[in-house]
């Protein structure tokens, strides 16, 4: 595997200093792994033991690594939960309760809205990903961490493929926030 500090230049996330010892979250793992196993183009259903201890070798903490891996393993769960749902009609808004209010910022939650007028998301993607930050440990959730997660939830869904990948785009920096 590659450097993790690949993985925070790559997300723009920052990693805390704490002495030599590096604190790196979930969402870093979360894109190391989703990074990594792009770029070679594996499936992200990989032996769970053999990748903990790869990850860990890496110089991840076990608790982001085994945080990482438990939340790719709800999203499935998850994202049957959802598309099980009631179907809003297309002019329904979504109403943030204060407490994603406070952790999903206005700019990333204008974001999340965007991509579902454009048809990127539909809403059980729209609120699988909601219910994926809101399970993140960091207080604050900016957009480059919702591009993320948007793209980690678009790459599990088999019917979104084209949505993946303009997203990947945007997420990588080929594209700007205008469609085509």
């Amino acid at each position: 595997m590659s450097d993790p500090k690949r993985a925070e230049c790559m997300s723009g996330n920052k990693m805390q200093g704490d002495g030599n010892k590096m604190k790196k979250t979930i969402l870093d793992v979360l894109t190391y792994l989703f990074e990594h196993y792009l770029d070679e183009e594996m499936e992200m259903g990989l032996e769970q033991e053999p990748l903990r201890t790869e990850l860990i070798q890496s110089g991840f903490e076990e608790e982001e690594v085994d945080g990482a891996l438990e939340w790719l393993q709800s999203m499935a769960s998850a994202k049957d939960g959802f598309a099980q749902g009631h179907t809003p009609r297309n002019t329904a808004v979504r109403v943030y309760i204060e407490h994603e209010m406070e952790k999903i910022d206005l700019k990333s939650r204008g974001f999340l809205m965007f991509l579902e007028q454009v048809g990127v998301l539909d809403h059980a993607s729209r609120e699988l990903t909601i219910d994926k930050l809101m399970t993140m440990e960091s207080e604050d959730i900016d957009l480059d961490q919702v591009k993320w997660v948007v793209l980690m939830v678009l790459f599990n869904q088999a019917d979104h493929h084209q949505d993946y990948v303009w997203m990947e785009g945007l997420v990588r920096g080929e594209l700007s926030q205008g469609l085509h």
